[in-house]
C-alpha cells in the first residue's frame, strides 16, 4: 500500500524516525510523497531519493555525528572561535559538513536536485524551513521561486541544509534576491510537525502517516554550563522541543506514530552506538504498535467522509 509520510524534526533523535520507516517498509508500505522538517528532512530526502530505511539505518549507525561540528581543531582556541562564530556568523558551526554528507548520499542515487524527484514539475519531496527575515514558513521547493530560483533546479542538500539550521547552533543560510537578503533557519521554528502538508479536500487517495518524536523525560543535557552561548542554545532547544507538542488534534493523532526518544536530546552529536540502536528500535516498535490498530477505512469514515 502506498502512503504519504511526514517526518518531524528532532535533531539527533531522528534515528527513531528511521526505525519506524523501516518497520513500515517491511510491512509492505511504499512511499508516495514524503516531507520533513529539520532532521526529519534528512529522512524524507533519502527516502525520496530511493534509499531504503534499512540502508539509511546502516549508514547512520556507522556515522560519527560529531564530524558535522566543524569548529577549529585547535582545542586551546576552540572556545574563543565558538564565541566569534556565534556573534559574527550567527552560529557556532557552519553546517557545511552536514550538507556535504547529505549531498554525497544523494549523488550516489543520482538524485541531486528537486527535478530528480519530480514528475511534471511536481516534487514528491517537501522540506520545511523558516525565513526569519520575512518571518514566514517556506515549503521547499515550491516557495523558492519567490527568491528568483527555479524550484526544479534547487539542490535537495541545500534545502535540507536550510531546514536543519538550528538557530545559534548552525549558521543560517543566506538567500540574496532583488537587492535583499533573507536568513533561512530550522523549519522547526515555525512548523516542527507539518502533518497537514499533503492533506486534500475530500477523500485522500492514500493515508498520510505522521512520524513524531515524543519525550516523557525532562531535558537531558550532557552539560550544565551557564555561559551565554549555552544559555542561548538552551532557549532554542526548548523552543524546538515544545513547539506543537501541546496540542495535536484527534484526527491527526490517530494517523501519527509516536516515538519515545528515551532521554536523548536534540544536539546530542556524541550519541553512542547503544543509544542509536535503542532509538531505532523505539521507532520500529512504535510503528508496529501503530499498525496493529490502524484502519484506513475507519479513518475515512470517521474523519474524512
Amino acid at each position: 500500500m502506498k502512503v504519504d509520510a511526514v517526518f518531524e524534526g528532532g535533531g539527533m533523535k531522528f534515528i527513531g524516525l528511521v526505525g519506524a520507516a523501516c518497520c513500515l517498509e517491511e510491512k509492505g508500505y511504499m512511499w508516495r510523497q514524503v516531507a520533513g522538517t529539520s532532521s526529519g528532512s534528512i529522512v524524507a530526502a533519502m527516502l525520496a531519493a530511493g534509499y531504503k530505511a534499512s540502508e539509511l539505518k546502516d549508514i547512520l549507525m556507522n556515522t560519527e555525528f560529531e564530524k558535522f561540528l566543524d569548529e577549529s581543531k585547535i582545542k586551546i582556541v576552540a572556545p574563543i572561535n565558538k564565541s566569534i562564530n556565534f556573534f559574527k556568523d550567527k552560529g557556532i558551526y557552519s553546517g557545511d559538513k552536514l550538507e556535504e554528507f547529505v549531498a554525497q548520499l544523494l549523488e550516489k542515487k543520482g538524485k541531486v536536485k528537486f527535478k530528480d524527484v519530480s514528475e511534471n514539475k511536481k516534487s514528491k519531496l517537501k522540506i520545511v524551513a523558516s525565513d526569519i527575515t520575512l518571518q514566514k514558513m517556506l515549503i521547499l521547493p515550491d516557495d523558492i521561486i519567490h527568491y528568483g530560483i527555479d524550484p526544479m533546479e534547487l539542490e535537495i542538500a541545500k534545502a535540507v541544509r536550510m531546514s536543519i539550521s538550528i538557530p545559534f547552533y548552525f549558521k543560517p543560510v543566506k538567500l540574496s534576491y532583488k537587492n535583499k537578503c533573507s536568513l533561512i533557519v530550522d523549519g522547526g521554528i515555525l512548523s516542527k510537525f507539518p502533518i497537514w502538508i499533503f492533506d486534500v479536500y475530500g477523500i485522500p487517495k492514500c493515508p498520510t502517516f505522521g512520524f513524531k518524536l515524543v519525550s516523557n523525560n525532562k531535558k537531558n543535557n550532557s552539560t550544565e554550563k551557564t555561559n551565554f552561548i549555552s544559555y542561548a542554545l538552551d532557549i532554542i532547544d526548548t523552543m524546538i522541543e515544545k513547539n506543537e507538542d501541546i496540542y495535536i488534534r484527534d484526527k491527526d493523532a490517530v494517523r501519527t506514530i509516536f516515538i519515545p526518544t528515551l532521554g536523548a536530546h536534540t544536539t546530542q552529536f556524541d550519541m553512542s552506538l547503544k543509544m542509536k540502536s535503542a532509538l531505532f528500535y523505539s521507532g520500529y516498535k512504535s510503528a508496529e504498535k501503530f499498525l496493529s490498530t490502524w484502519d484506513f477505512e475507519q479513518y475515512i469514515k470517521r474523519y474524512r467522509s
